[in-house]
């Protein structure tokens, strides 16, 4: 009996759900149903010596600690290809915008991604943490904005071994009001900017006085006298003076002065979901639930509505900035998601440009910024990580819409399914990374890092990262990191894809 359950294992890590059901509809076989019965004492020892065997892995298991374990694959991990495709050659995306000063000092936009030469996937546990958020710092160390059991966290994650190097518990509160704690972003001094759940924005630094890896707090901003219970804050982004601005939920928008601390309060009056874009001639951009809004500042410092753009719908995404004096948000009308495009300076709408059909497309992930155009992917269908269990998957999907010479045009359409996390472009290679997933009728999930052509849409290539429901990302957005790396925060732990050296 002992070498059947063996067998039943192995063939179930390989195939996935579709061996028990088999195994399952066998017993209807009444031979086999009593050949099974008369050794069902037998395997009841057996049962109770796996169990223990389990329980001591399993405590072995809680004493390692993060990043030393991969992440478990889920069954099934030879009913989907490892890799298809070919690699692709770099055909740099040029663009005209300048980088923020205020931030990280290598755009994630500007770092070459992989090629998909052979790609290699090396994966790091962290228990049940997501992390969402990834930025770079100057010395090439990943800073993680997570979110576990135990509440949000950031780390210090060394990209070589994915490891973490030193973590700092983020503050809590009781009464979250739906947030999820994701409004973070790197300065150019390198140090992790974050919102906490609490209502304060704390200045991280992530190096010691020796260079060494570090989270330290050297600021805090509360904002508790300026965000009710009850509220949240749900961006957070500086302009170009180093002015610190943030948003709650609810509509408040601040700016903290980083050297005095002053803090200054405009209520727009309706919900915020999404973030900042800061504009070079120095407003600041935001979308709310009523419609795209340019903020400024007044005569004494406080925050004032420049312009306000009207939309239908709430924007599914944070207005990004594309060449041409505009900028790109999502707007839907009468059922049908189109990309709009207005201009920075008034706010007149340029142009609309439909995708993914009518009542077929929703959107809830960053666009990506493609120098005169923005890649949007589809959420339609795309509800929590339940949605795409045992093979299903979300609604098709991933367009790419330009700006020029003042009308804008759908440049292709791509069918790949990139449920929830959007896609980021690398500019030196030209391609365009999403987190995709493939249909399984084996009931298999498994999931993908794919690059594609950001000029033509073409899926290049591939590579499969990770299987079963510890592998889904919900809603955590992919990052290029060093040394021509994608990395991706799924429910587990952290995902590094590299060509092979």
């Amino acid at each position: 009996m002992i070498w059947v359950v063996g067998v039943l294992l192995l063939a179930w890590m390989a195939w996935g759900p579709l061996v028990l059901v088999l195994a399952a509809a066998a017993l209807c076989v009444p031979r086999l149903r009593w050949w099974v019965q008369d050794h069902l004492y037998v395997s009841r020892r057996i049962a109770v010596r796996t169990a223990g065997v389990v329980a001591v892995l399993v405590a072995a298991v809680v004493v390692v600690p993060d990043g030393w374990l991969p992440i478990p694959p889920a069954p099934g991990v030879l009913a989907a290809p490892a890799y298809v495709g070919r690699p692709a050659t770099a055909q740099a995306i040029t663009s005209e915008l300048p980088p923020n000063p205020q931030l990280s000092a290598v755009p994630a936009v500007a770092r070459p991604g992989p090629l998909g030469l052979q790609p290699e996937v090396e994966t790091s546990w962290f228990g049940l943490q997501r992390c969402g958020r990834l930025e770079v710092t100057s010395t090439d160390l990943l800073v993680a904005l997570c979110e576990g059991r135990s509440g949000p966290s950031l780390r210090l994650v060394d990209p070589d071994s994915i490891r973490p190097q030193a973590t700092k518990g983020l503050p809590e509160h009781d009464d979250r009001a739906g947030c999820r704690g994701d409004a973070f972003y790197l300065d150019a001094q390198d140090r992790a900017v974050v919102a906490t759940t609490e209502r304060s924005v704390l200045a991280v630094r992530t190096s010691g006085a020796e260079g060494e890896a570090e989270l330290r707090t050297e600021s805090t901003w509360d904002l508790k006298p300026y965000v009710p219970f009850g509220d949240c804050l749900v961006a957070l982004a500086p302009d170009w003076s180093g002015r610190v601005w943030w948003a709650s939920g609810k509509g408040l928008v601040g700016t903290i002065a980083p050297d005095s601390g002053d803090v200054r309060v405009l209520d727009l009056g309706a919900d915020v979901e999404h973030g900042f874009a800061a504009d070079p001639d120095g407003g600041m951009l935001l979308a709310t639930d009523e419609g795209v809004h340019r903020l400024g500042l007044a005569a004494d410092g406080a925050p004032q509505v420049a312009w306000t753009s009207a939309t239908e719908h709430p924007s599914g995404t944070a207005p990004v900035l594309v060449d041409g004096g505009a900028i790109a948000v999502t707007d839907t009308t009468k059922d049908q998601l189109s990309v709009v495009f207005l201009r920075r300076g008034t706010g007149e709408e340029v142009c609309r440009q439909p995708v993914f059909g009518k009542g077929e497309g929703a959107v809830d992930a960053d666009l990506a910024p493609v120098g005169p155009g923005v890649v949007v992917t589809n959420d339609h269908d795309y509800s929590s990580p339940r949605s795409t269990l045992l093979g299903f998957t979300s609604s098709h999907g991933i367009a790419r819409v330009d700006l020029t010479d003042g009308s804008c045009a759908e440049r292709w359409t791509s069918d790949q399914v990139a449920p929830g996390s959007g896609a980021v472009a690398s500019w030196p290679n030209g391609l365009v990374y999403a987190w995709t997933k493939r249909p399984s009728l084996l009931g298999v999930s498994a999931w993908y890092v794919t690059g594609l052509d950001a000029a033509t849409g073409r899926a290049m290539w591939s590579v499969r990262a990770g299987t079963g429901l510890l592998a889904s990302s919900d809603g955590s957005r992919l990052a290029v990191g060093p040394g021509g790396s994608v990395w991706m925060g799924t429910l587990a732990g952290l995902v590094r894809v590299t060509d092979r050296s």
